[in-house]
């Protein structure tokens, strides 16, 4: 029975690191934005930019005159929010197909927004999905890891060349990547990412949010070697009242429902610190922070561990292009993108 621990171990301490938060949000207010200068027809795009923070993310980065592409995999479900957007604002917001499952639909995406011509001054990897069953992407990967993680890896390297050009000495282009509290609790195994010995949504979870930040960490570090206008920081939204929470066990729906209100963040404020990383004046040419309640923090120990970003980086190539595309053109240039 010992392979089972993982799983209960995973378990825990997610749930552990969930009280944590809620203390802290019990007696902490929500982090306020300041104000904020406007954007004078910057690019952004932000990936489940359809509802919840992503929505809000989209709608307020419109707000400073941002052109806002949202990028997500619900047609109907992504003009709806375009619609809702531009009766608030006046500014530029489209929809923009992605499948961050599918490795494929997201090499798709970056040749559709490279044929626009246009700049990207902002990339925010919001999307996600939270303790799903298990389930595998179109390529075969575990689902949080694969969506969460692995295809906002491919997208950033994809689309580093048109953030490189769209940024300038005192004006970075900014990447700005969507991690939890949960990493705190995560493990990363190497030799099962893809949690075949023993799966665990909430171990699969906090690993693909741990992930993420290994990946901003190593990617800031890259592009500071070789002098890119281009800045990379995480985000801790904290427990927002989204519908990620559905996916709870029943026990874990019955005993959120009276505390959500009073507990957890709205939308709106789980997104203000994205927003802040993504437009701030004050952060400026800063990058590899761990951003919470607008504030820098001290990630956990495994998260800054220099060898565990390099090897995890190496790996997430080889993953990606194990899914390689036909055309030994796109190879050549997707192979270039990830060894920067």
């Amino acid at each position: 029975m010992w392979w089972f621990l993982p799983c209960i171990l995973g378990f825990i301490r997610l749930y552990l690191d969930g009280v944590k938060v809620l203390l802290y949000q019990l007696f902490n207010r929500s982090f306020t934005l300041p104000d904020l200068p406007k954007q004078n027809g910057k690019v952004a795009i932000v990936t489940g930019g359809t509802r919840g923070m992503g929505f809000e993310i989209s709608r307020h980065l419109v707000s400073l005159d941002m052109h806002v592409i949202i990028a997500g995999n619900e047609e109907e479900e992504g003009l709806a929010a375009v619609k809702k957007i531009q009766k608030l604002n006046r500014g530029k917001v489209e929809f923009m197909y992605l499948d961050l499952a599918s490795l494929k639909s997201v090499r798709q995406f970056v040749q559709r927004y490279k044929a626009t011509g246009l700049p990207l001054h902002v990339l925010v990897n919001n999307a996600g999905v939270m303790l799903v069953p298990e389930r595998r992407t179109e390529d075969g990967f575990e689902l949080h890891f694969g969506l969460n993680y692995l295809g906002h890896f491919l997208l950033t390297n994809l689309l580093l060349d048109v953030l490189r050009k769209s940024g300038k000495p005192g004006k970075c282009s900014r990447i700005v990547i969507m991690s939890s509290a949960t990493h705190y609790g995560g493990r990363l195994t190497l030799d099962d990412l893809q949690g075949r010995m023993c799966y665990s949504s909430h171990g699969a979870y906090a690993q693909s949010k741990l992930a993420l930040l290994l990946f901003s960490y190593h990617l800031q570090d890259q592009l500071w070697a070789k002098g890119d206008n281009v800045t990379v920081n995480a985000v801790d939204p904290g427990m927002v009242d989204t519908a990620l929470y559905d996916n709870l066990c029943s026990p874990a729906q019955l005993a959120k429902k009276p505390f959500a209100k009073l507990l957890f963040r709205t939308p709106a404020e789980g997104a203000s610190t994205a927003i802040y990383a993504a437009a701030a004046s004050e952060l400026e040419g800063t990058g590899g922070l761990y951003l919470y309640n607008g504030r820098k923090t001290e990630s956990s120990a495994l998260s800054c561990d220099e060898q565990l970003q390099t090897k995890l980086w190496k790996e997430s190539c080889a993953l990606v292009v194990s899914k390689r595309p036909e055309s030994t053109e796109l190879l050549i240039t997707e192979t270039l993108a990830l060894n920067l």
